[in-house]
C-alpha cells in the first residue's frame, strides 16, 4: 500500500530489519516485494528510513531493498576511514551476499557515486539507473563552482578540527543540513528517526568522512579519478536510465546552512539537467515538484508515482 503526501503517518518505518555479514560487520537491509532487485542506496546522513514511502511503490515491481551504508543507518561500524573506497567494498560485498542479478539502482547523494562505480565495472548485472538531479556525475572543476553559501560550508566541514566540531562533536549534519535540505518541517517523530543512529558522537565518523571525499580539484585524487571514469562510461552506456529533480523553492526558511548541499542546481538553474541531456543516451525525466535535496521527503508521491510508470519499462536481462 503506497502513502501520500497527505499521510499523516509518513514518518512511520513498518518495515523488519534484516541483517547480512559484510567484511566482519553486520549491514541492515529492509526488503519489500519480490523478483528483480531494485536496490535503493542513500547519501550522507541518512539511512534506509529516507526510502520508507518510497519502497511500496517500487515492490509490485521487484525487490525493493533498502540498505544502509557500513558504519550508517543500524549497520555495524568497522574498524576503517570510511572513505568512498571503503563503502565501494562493503556495497559490492553486500550485492554479493544477497546474491543479487538484474538490479536497478536507486541512488541518491554519495549513493549515486557508489552506484555509477558499481555499475561501470559491472555493467552485465544492473538493468537500469535511477538519480537525482544532485547526482555526482562528473569531478568538480573547483571551489568557484559552489555558490558562496556552499562553499563556506563545504570547505569549513574539510578543515580538520572545524570540521570534526561541527559534525561529529555539533551533530551538525542532522540538526542543521538535513533540515535545511527539506522544504516542508519534519515531525518530532522523523527527526529522531534521523538522530537515532547517530546519537552517540563515535557513530558520527562517516557523516564527517563524506564531505572530505568530494572530488574538487582533483582531490582526493582517487575518488576524482574514479568519479570520471564512471563519469565517462556514463557517456557511452545505453542503459536505461530515470532522472528525477525537484524544482528549487523561490523562498527557503531561514534553516542554518539551508541548501548547502544541493550541490551547484541553486545557483546555475540546474546544470546537471542540461548535462545530462545533452550527454546521457536512453535518458527518461521526471519533475517530482517543489524540494532541495532531501526530495524523498518532500516529493515522496510523485518519485514512488514515476518509478511505478518508469520500472515496468525496463528489458529483464537473463540470469
Amino acid at each position: 500500500m503506497t502513502r501520500t503526501d497527505n499521510d499523516e503517518d509518513y514518518g512511520a518505518f513498518p518495515f523488519d530489519s534484516q541483517y547480512v555479514e559484510v567484511l566482519g560487520s553486520r549491514m541492515h537491509y529492509v526488503e519489500q516485494g519480490s523478483g528483480d532487485p531494485v536496490l535503493f542506496v542513500h547519501g550522507n546522513g541518512c539511512s534506509a528510513y529516507i526510502w520508507r514511502n518510497i519502497i511500496p511503490y517500487a515492490a509490485p515491481h521487484g525487490r525493493a531493498i533498502a540498505v544502509d551504508l557500513v558504519g550508517m543507518g543500524r549497520s555495524e561500524g568497522a574498524d576503517i576511514e570510511y572513505r568512498f573506497t571503503d563503502h565501494v567494498r562493503y556495497l559490492e560485498g553486500f550485492i554479493e551476499a544477497l546474491g543479487l542479478r538484474n538490479i536497478t539502482l536507486v541512488l541518491h547523494d554519495w549513493g549515486s557515486g557508489l552506484g555509477f562505480h558499481y555499475a561501470r565495472r559491472h555493467e552485465d548485472n544492473v538493468k537500469g539507473l535511477v538519480f537525482f538531479a544532485d547526482a555526482m556525475l562528473t569531478p568538480i572543476a573547483g571551489w568557484e563552482q559552489y555558490t558562496p553559501e556552499q562553499r563556506e560550508a563545504f570547505q569549513a566541514f574539510r578543515t580538520p578540527e572545524v570540521g570534526w566540531d561541527l559534525i561529529v562533536n555539533r551533530n551538525a549534519f542532522i540538526e542543521q543540513v538535513i533540515p535545511g535540505g527539506i522544504v516542508r518541517t519534519l515531525s518530532d517523530r522523523e527527526m529522531a528517526a534521523y538522530r537515532a543512529p547517530y546519537a552517540d558522537p563515535a557513530r558520527r565518523k562517516p557523516l564527517w568522512r563524506w564531505p572530505n571525499e568530494l572530488p574538487v580539484g582533483g582531490d582526493p585524487a582517487d575518488v576524482s579519478a574514479a568519479v570520471a571514469e564512471y563519469s565517462a562510461w556514463l557517456r557511452e552506456t545505453e542503459l536505461p536510465k530515470l532522472l528525477l529533480h525537484a524544482v528549487y523553492p523561490e523562498n527557503v526558511r531561514p534553516v542554518p546552512m539551508s541548501g548547502v548541499v544541493n550541490a551547484l542546481d541553486r545557483a546555475q538553474k540546474h546544470p546537471t539537467l542540461a548535462w545530462c541531456k545533452d550527454n546521457l543516451k536512453n535518458l527518461k525525466e521526471k519533475v517530482t515538484g517543489v524540494g532541495i535535496h532531501y526530495v524523498q521527503e518532500d516529493n515522496f508521491d510523485s518519485i514512488g508515482r514515476g518509478l511505478d510508470k518508469w520500472l515496468p519499462t525496463l528489458d529483464r536481462r537473463p540470469a
